[in-house]
């Protein structure tokens, strides 16, 4: 039965779903007709006998607005998935001859940008002459969203983050450091700094929703340490604050050479077990682009600065 209904004509066209999805983003009829280059009569009637066919009411609309139904949630959530495999499929068939050249478009988290994207960008440009790399920059969550839409076909994230269903290579693991601003008094030894001594400390962190905050939060609770009211919104503020004496901080390694040299700060390393994040360049299951982000992978590990 599901094998006869393969070669069936289907209901719908992949250019209804693009309208389904556009009214849905933007609870427009007038919108989605602008989103996509159409009269809204010709999108309002390709909606219509796309319900009709299905015998689903999708939208419900009046003159003042346009709410999704119930049923029209979860449609149009698979239709953004058949669009990203619709995409996938022509991105495919374009790089069948050659999988590293036109552009891949790449996110990478805040914590990780301004301290790698420097030391392997020349190496890319080198290994990949024919790629166009793009990369955008933001938070975990937001990278993930644009990842299952789409928008992005890799991000260079920690895998420690809830980061959904996707593929990925790792790329190193990148350990934690004790900071501090010279002067203080856990900076007195040089030993590896074991948990215990960061009890009653004041301890600044990043803002909420940056992942490393999660994972430097946790090893913080467990060593007892008390979390200033002040929350950084990047790395470089929050060393420039650790810098003048706000308390102490944990810096991912990877950003070590950077603050210290910026900030002029003192690190410690600390002791087992080390919290660490593991990175990695992920993609969505399937995606056409796997074996190209498998290589781009491999030169990112390769040109990773070493300790």
């Amino acid at each position: 039965m599901r094998q006869s209904m393969m070669w069936a004509p289907h209901p719908f066209t992949l250019r209804q779903l693009q309208y389904v999805v556009a009214v849905a983003d933007t609870l427009s009829f007038r919108k989605a007709a602008e989103q996509c280059h159409v009269s809204q009569p010709s999108l309002s009637a390709q909606l219509a006998q796309m319900e009709e066919a299905l015998g689903v009411r999708i939208f419900e609309r009046d003159r003042r607005r346009v709410l999704l139904t119930q049923a029209g949630k979860e449609l149009v959530e698979r239709a953004r998935q058949l669009l990203v495999e619709a995409d996938d499929l022509t991105e495919a068939a374009r790089r069948a001859s050659d999988p590293l050249s036109g552009t891949l478009r790449l996110g990478v988290i805040p914590t990780v940008s301004p301290y790698l994207l420097p030391s392997i960008t020349p190496p890319l440009r080198k290994a990949y002459p024919r790629l166009t790399l793009l990369w955008v920059e933001d938070k975990t969550e937001v990278l993930v969203r644009a990842l299952a839409t789409g928008t992005l076909d890799g991000a260079l994230l920690a895998l420690e983050a809830n980061l959904g269903d996707v593929e990925h290579e790792v790329i190193a693991e990148d350990p934690f450091v004790l900071a501090m601003a010279p002067g203080h008094p856990l900076g007195a030894r040089k030993s590896e700094a074991p948990h215990t001594e960061l009890q009653g400390a004041d301890v600044l962190l990043l803002d909420e929703g940056h992942c490393f905050r999660e994972q430097a939060l946790a090893f913080c609770s467990k060593a007892k340490a008390h979390e200033l009211e002040f929350r950084a919104t990047s790395l470089p503020t929050l060393t420039q604050m650790i810098a003048a004496g706000a308390g102490v901080t944990l810096l991912p390694r990877l950003a070590v050479p950077t603050e210290v040299r910026r900030s002029e700060l003192q690190v410690r390393p600390l002791a087992a077990p080390v919290p660490k994040r593991t990175l990695a360049l992920v993609w969505r299951k399937r995606s056409s682009l796997r074996t190209a982000l498998r290589q781009v992978a491999a030169t990112i590990r390769g040109a990773y600065p070493k300790s």
